[in-house]
Order: structure tokens, then sequence, then C-alpha cells
């Protein structure tokens, strides 16, 4: 098994502590393993969406980034039936976005998204 080496902050790592606690994981590396298996189940079953779909994207973020979100989302409003924007606490927003178009431009946006690396939280979400 490959060994390898992850930088983590203080807020993720007392956070992966916590879930080794409570969800009884052996170690913090059966919670990266069982990290990376969500993520790779998770983009191969969007990578096979295909046609016309309709889908709910949910974003949380920090508030200084919102210029950056009405960037991308300006590129993407042939498939943004719908935005909700509200500001939580602790200077963060949460913005929820239903889709409905191709599939392919639905997971270009969510790609652009998550290849930012400015998301606290991002989910697609397709019924």
């Amino acid at each position: 098994m490959a060994i390898i080496s992850v930088s983590l902050n203080d807020k993720i790592l007392q956070d992966i502590d916590l879930l080794q606690r409570e969800m009884g994981f052996s170690g913090r590396s059966e919670i990266f393993r069982a990290g990376a298996r969500l993520l790779i189940e998770d983009y191969k079953s969007k990578k096979e969406l295909k046609g016309m779909i309709s889908s709910v994207l949910i974003l949380l973020h920090d508030k200084h980034i919102e210029d950056m979100i009405i960037e991308v989302k300006h590129n993407f409003e042939d498939i943004i039936d719908t935005q909700i924007h509200n500001h939580t606490v602790e200077d963060k927003c949460l913005d929820i976005f239903i889709l409905k178009g191709d599939a392919s431009r639905i997971k270009d946006l969510t790609t652009i998204f998550q290849s930012q690396g400015h998301m606290d939280y991002i989910k697609l979400v397709v019924p």
C-alpha cells in the first residue's frame, strides 16, 4: 500500500480526529480511504450523467469570494433556473442553484466550483 503525505489545517485535523473517535475508525488513514472511496464513487456517478437533467448544486463558501461566484454563474445562465443566496454565520454564504439543462454543462459548472479550492462544501444532487 502506498504512503502519501497530506497537509491539513488545524480545524480539519480536529474534525478528522473527532470523526475517528465518534465513528469508530481505526485511524486517520481509514478516514482518508473512506473519504476517497466516497469521492471516487460520486465522481463516477456524475461522470455517467448524459442528456437533459435537473439537479441542485449546493455551495457553502466565505463571503469574500462572492464576486468569483457571480462571474462564474454569468457564464452558465443557460442552465441556472433559480439561485438562492443567503448570508449565514461567520461571514459565510450559502448558494443553492436549481439547474436544468445538458448534463455536460452542469458537470462543467460543478467542476469549476470544485477546482477553485474556495468552497467549504459543494454537492451536486441529481434525482
